[in-house]
């Protein structure tokens, strides 16, 4: 069974910085793309930074110079620095990551900034 596991969430004032980590286990191959999203409860979930399956970056606007994504040595490893928080960045995140049309999903990992 696919697990992706998330890490690295807390609690931090604004200007403070997180770094989330991302693993995936039960699985011998290796995910196509790899990704973080967050939810708002009432909003449905935004992508935050993503890796494509040609191995590019992508992030949401809002996070833009604050956020960096990377990859691990391990694979279906993924991490997101976040530096420079803000209290709109509160939400819960999602690591995802797809193979072909299968879609993954972690269990998320709450992110509070506080002002």
């Amino acid at each position: 069974q696919v697990q992706l596991v998330e890490s690295g969430g807390g609690v931090v004032q604004a200007g403070g910085s997180l770094r989330l980590s991302c693993a995936a286990s039960g699985i011998s191959f290796s995910l196509h793309t790899m990704g973080w999203y967050r939810q708002v409860p009432g909003n449905g979930r935004e992508l935050v930074a993503g890796f494509t399956s040609g191995g590019s970056s992508n992030y949401a606007d809002s996070v833009k110079g604050r956020f960096t994504i990377s990859r691990g040595d391990a694979k279906n490893t993924v991490y997101l620095q976040m530096n420079s928080l803000k209290p709109e960045d509160t939400a819960e995140y999602y690591c995802q990551g797809n193979h072909f049309y299968n879609v993954y999903w972690g269990q998320g990992t709450q992110v509070t900034v506080s002002s």
